[in-house]
């Protein structure tokens, strides 16, 4: 088998997790996926994948030759494409926040997809940082600062963490203008958005922190969002999450002044990797299209 076919292969299992799903990928027999990471593993000298009752995962120094596999299946495709000017293929899989992905990630690669009939996509939505390069992903958007520094990170916007709540609420039980208003006040928190008791706030040069003690509690923030459109209480979003119903007069977004800094919203590859043309590719038609949101744009 042609030496480069075995890494495309390895590559291939670490991504989908499964030999099998290398194959089916692939379009090619399980056997055959079997026997080229057996003489891959036995011209290396190491275990590359360590295999359990659920899945496969890469050893050590599997990581490693997957990570330079993919610089070089990088280039060579890179090469291919220069000289024969032959149409993008393969997968690309990216992640995404999950309501962030639903809403304004999906169009987007729905789009590339339309511009590229030979591309494949999986799109992860998920509410934590999976690991790009433990998880086989090409590309993550992502909403704040990153702790990593194996991550290279273009910023396409912004957002903010705001107060909102429905106007039969604030008519009710009146507007609050500062942190120490929210005293007695209803409050809806989303754990799973990975808001705590304790609320932040910061503005022109000073800065609160407020123990809520919150009549709902969930784990969704659409069941936030809902909550809080039928007037059960104050409630904190990201200001794209928001913004739908701010526009619409369903909730009002309130105590402005105290906003915490905004954060930005990335997409980010792994460092020290070259990128393949077709992630190069979605990366920038992403990035522009990501740019023209109103929602993500600074100072929205």
């Amino acid at each position: 088998m042609d030496r480069l076919d075995e890494l495309a292969i390895f590559v291939a299992i670490i991504d989908t997790g499964s030999l099998a799903g290398a194959a089916r990928q692939l379009r090619r027999s399980r056997p055959a996926v079997t026997r080229a990471l057996a003489a891959l593993e036995e011209r290396a000298g190491v275990r590359l994948i360590a295999r359990t009752t659920r899945q496969l995962m890469a050893t050590e120094a599997g990581r490693e030759l997957a990570a330079a596999a993919r610089n070089i299946l990088a280039e060579y495709e890179a090469s291919l494409s220069g000289v024969t000017g032959a149409p993008m293929r393969g997968l690309i899989r990216i992640t995404a926040p999950t309501a962030f992905g639903r809403r304004h990630v999906t169009p987007v690669v729905a789009e590339f997809l339309d511009l590229h009939p030979e591309i494949q996509i999986e799109l992860v939505l998920a509410d934590r940082n999976l690991d790009l390069i433990e998880e086989g992903l090409h590309l993550a958007v992502r909403i704040g600062a990153l702790p990593s520094s194996r991550l290279v990170a273009r910023k396409v916007g912004e957002v903010r963490r705001v107060l909102v709540a429905a106007p039969a609420y604030l008519e009710r039980r009146g507007t609050p203008h500062r942190p120490a208003d929210l005293a007695g006040h209803d409050t809806i928190v989303s754990i799973a958005a990975g808001q705590s008791m304790l609320w932040r706030f910061a503005g022109d040069a000073r800065s609160a922190t407020v123990q809520v003690t919150p009549r709902l509690i969930v784990n969704e923030i659409e069941a936030v969002l809902i909550a809080a459109r039928s007037g059960r209480g104050l409630a904190r979003a990201l200001s794209y999450q928001a913004a739908p119903d701010i526009a619409a007069g369903t909730l009002v977004r309130v105590m402005r002044g105290w906003e915490p800094p905004a954060s930005p919203v990335q997409l980010v590859v792994p460092s020290g990797q070259h990128l393949q043309p077709k992630v190069r590719a979605f990366l920038d038609f992403a990035a522009a299209r990501l740019q023209q949101l109103p929602v993500i744009r600074p100072g929205s």
